[in-house]
């Protein structure tokens, strides 16, 4: 899951997709010795796995890359841990670390371990390159972007509780989700794993942009503090409990189960990521689902910022013997029309300048990035713009100490302790 827009700010999303030639032949800094008998260049590629994004989804993008390049097979691998954040310390600690990583993005301690992409020309174009620098350096180069603060609902829903516009404020939201309880839904589909803290963080990125416009260099540089000024929003959630506007036993269901949930038409409303588009096209369903921008605080310009995170972000290891094949494969990736496209698509993630056939629901997404007055990191956030690894998990953790008695002040405080811990 895990970043886009025509006519957003963002400079760097108006990025135009290269052309890029995938010829065979030699690798300059690729020794022989390097090479398999044959002349083959193996290239290990360390990548997310998921529903979409399968072991015969990978092996099949990378197909036609080894088709134009016969000199280079790519060896697609899997989480061996929990995931890619579990896996690439384990194996750089085993001295076994892949030629190329996906879904990570460069931190300080990650930076170390990574090649700069800083002086390769088509590096600069992609999107959010500017953005997720770290140090001035681009480590981290993408596919797209995923838009993080979008509220998907059921038309159905919102028609029987007789809602005729998306809320765009707070205060219209909370009185929207009394009406869809007496409808008989549940207002707000949430759930355990990490879902409950995440959506805390895609419904506050709007207002919090606009009250903190840098808020991770801020909470970082100690002007601030992350928990005590998200406390308007857990006050606000715990009132949702309370109510009964989301499930109080939520922390019992896995996030398939929510998704599952809230396509069965039993919820109106379900905060997530624009990767939740795919999800939707592929479910068979009697309503129609659509989307709006999360809301503001009264008196904020709507819509606001929109939370954006970086689509499919590759980073080369510094290790690597074969550092030129690693280059072209990932320029490949990130720049090939038809690559990018099928990531995008697969994926539900969205790239200024790149068409491709949208489904209903992803072209409303498509036109409120394109509303967005901007894109901001949000939680840990990337490039310079970066709090302390851990720091989407530590506040899920607090955040569902909502569900168990909790006070909002006692989650806020909890998540500064753990941020003063790691200063």
């Amino acid at each position: 899951m895990r970043s886009p827009r025509p006519s957003l700010v963002l400079p760097v999303l108006g990025c135009v997709l290269l052309l890029t030639g995938c010829g065979g032949g030699g690798f300059a800094g690729d020794s022989q010795a390097q090479r398999r008998e044959g002349g083959q260049i193996t290239l290990r590629m360390l990548v997310n796995i998921s529903p979409n994004l399968t072991q015969a989804y990978w092996d099949g993008l990378v197909k036609p890359f080894e088709q134009a390049n016969p000199g280079i097979d790519v060896k697609i691998e899997a989480p061996t841990g929990k995931g890619v954040a579990d896996t690439l310390p384990q194996q750089l600690a085993a001295g076994n670390a892949p030629d190329v990583v996906e879904t990570l993005m460069a931190d300080e301690t990650l930076a170390k371990q990574m090649l700069d992409l800083t002086d390769q020309p088509w590096a600069k174009d992609t999107p959010l390159a500017e953005q997720a620098r770290l140090g001035g350096k681009i480590y981290s180069v993408g596919v797209g972007v995923q838009a993080q603060s979008l509220v998907f609902y059921n038309k159905a829903a919102f028609t029987k509780a007789g809602i005729e516009q998306p809320p765009t404020t707070f205060d219209e939201f909370d009185a929207a989700m009394g009406k869809l309880k007496k409808a008989g839904y549940l207002p707000l589909q949430t759930g355990g794993d990490f879902l409950t803290g995440l959506q805390v963080l895609q419904l506050s990125n709007p207002s919090r942009a606009q009250t903190h416009p840098a808020w991770q260099q801020d909470v970082k540089a100690g002007k601030i503090k992350a928990g005590e000024s998200l406390l308007p929003y857990l006050h606000r959630y715990r009132t949702w409990i309370d109510k009964g506007y989301v499930d109080k036993n939520a922390l019992g269901m896995k996030y398939a189960d929510a998704e599952t949930q809230f396509l069965s038409g039993k919820s109106g409303m379900y905060v997530m990521g624009s990767w939740f588009t795919a999800t939707e096209a592929k479910a068979k369903k009697d309503f129609e689902v659509g989307v709006f921008p999360a809301p503001v605080d009264k008196g904020q310009t709507y819509p606001g910022p929109q939370g954006a995170t970086l689509a499919a972000p590759y980073m080369i290891l510094k290790s690597t013997p074969r550092k030129d094949a690693a280059l072209k494969l990932v320029q490949w990736l990130v720049t090939d029309p038809a690559a990018v496209k099928s990531q995008l698509a697969q994926d539900g993630n969205f790239r200024t300048g790149v068409e491709r056939e949208f489904t209903p629901l992803e072209k409303q997404v498509q036109e409120i990035l394109d509303q967005a007055p901007q894109g901001v990191p949000q939680g840990e956030g990337y490039g310079d713009a970066t709090l302390p690894k851990g720091f989407n998990s530590a506040w899920n953790t607090e955040v569902q100490g909502l569900y168990v008695g909790k006070s909002p002040k006692d989650v806020a405080e909890g998540v500064d302790r753990w941020l003063a811990g790691r200063a």
